[in-house]
């Protein structure tokens, strides 16, 4: 046997001696099962190397890709590309962020968006402002059609939890929504500073855009619904898991909450 499957007798006792003293990851073999399976399979095996550390178990990244790949535990998430084409500019508020969506601090530079789901014969609609210095989800509103009330509701619960925005800066699209008067106002009245990407092009907001891709990859792809109320649910459920548990890479390995904690901590 060991000729016809071109195996070393070396080999064939290596084994065997590791199968006699046992698997020597049997522990971090578990964690990295249970860790998968909280995380609905939408980690891939650095995130789950960066929750083992958290747990105490310091193992090499290469480590876990193989222990992974030997329990069929693969990240079933598989992100889309987007593409857009070059516009023009808006002429309701200048594009003052120019893809630069880096900030230093927390309320530094805001983004909104909508999105669109069609469930159970029904639509859906997402309105949510992210935080572009960690990518929180400061605040969201959730609609079957795509009205102004729904934004503008969005915009009181950020002022809420965000009292001391004033001086932000908040870009999205060239939607409707955002170039009517009452956004405008509401804006002006919190001392919001209000920037708009150029027209058809969504790279300019690619932020908000990674955000909804993410969300269906991990939720609307992933995930089975028995009815539109339970899609509802577990809609919000991401979104306070997404702020609150899933570790970002970029963030040195904590959730945007986390990372926003420990930020005003240190400073």
């Amino acid at each position: 046997m060991l000729e016809y499957f071109g195996i070393s007798r070396s080999t064939y006792y290596a084994r065997l001696v590791s199968i006699k003293k046992g698997d020597k990851y049997a522990e971090e073999r578990e964690a990295i099962r249970t860790l998968v399976t909280m995380n609905k399979g939408r980690y891939g095996y650095r995130r789950i190397t960066i929750a083992l550390h958290k747990l105490g178990f310091h193992m090499n990244h290469k480590v876990v890709m193989r222990i992974m790949k030997e329990e069929n535990l693969t990240c079933k998430v598989r992100l889309k590309k987007y593409r857009s084409y070059r516009g023009t500019e808006g002429k309701i508020a200048p594009n003052i962020i120019k893809r630069n969506f880096t900030a230093t601090k927390p309320d530094q530079k805001w983004t909104t968006d909508i999105t669109e789901f069609h469930l159970f014969g029904r639509k859906v609609y997402l309105s949510p402002i992210l935080d572009m210095y960690n990518g929180e989800i400061v605040s969201y509103e959730i609609s079957e059609r795509p009205v102004l009330t729904q934004v503008l509701s969005m915009l009181d619960k950020a002022f809420k939890n965000r009292p001391h925005s004033k001086g932000c800066i908040l870009h999205s699209d060239q939607g409707w929504q955002y170039q009517h008067s009452s956004y405008q106002e509401t804006l002006k009245n919190h001392a919001i500073i209000q920037s708009m990407s150029r027209k058809g092009n969504c790279l300019d907001n690619s932020v908000m855009e990674n955000f909804f891709g993410l969300l269906k990859s991990e939720l609307l792809y992933l995930e089975e619904f028995t009815s539109y109320e339970d899609f509802i649910n577990k809609l919000r459920d991401y979104i306070d898991y997404y702020n609150t548990k899933r570790i970002k890479l970029k963030l040195k390995g904590m959730s945007p909450v986390e990372y926003r904690t420990h930020s005003q901590k240190v400073a």
